[in-house]
């Protein structure tokens, strides 16, 4: 399953962390693990072609975390298009993706 832990902190992002996977088919045949992997690469290309030093994003074999480090509009609305696309995954396949949001104090 891949989880993905969001963090808010006053209706700010402050980090969003993908681990897992999806185990929906084979590798390289996993629709849900492919349409996730999608959302978050155009989402994090989509933010640092616009505004290279609002986030900050790590990458190992096991997890992907993008750390929010400044909140403007665009970084936002993206950020939050990408949660509603990976929600709509989440309702089609809740077997396989489940996301959690946090307020962060």
């Amino acid at each position: 399953m891949i989880r993905i832990n969001v963090i808010i902190n006053n209706n700010n992002y402050k980090k969003i962390s993908f681990k897992g996977h999806a185990l929906y088919d084979d590798y390289g045949k996993d629709i849900v693990c492919a349409a996730v992997s999608a959302t978050y690469l155009c989402t994090v290309n989509a933010i640092l072609s616009i505004s290279s030093d609002s986030i900050n994003v790590i990458q190992s074999d096991d997890i992907n975390i993008i750390e929010v480090i400044y909140n403007d509009n665009i970084t936002k609305k993206l950020l939050d298009n990408m949660l509603k696309c990976l929600k709509s995954i989440e309702k089609n396949y809740p077997k396989y993706i489940k996301i959690n949001s946090k307020e962060e104090e």
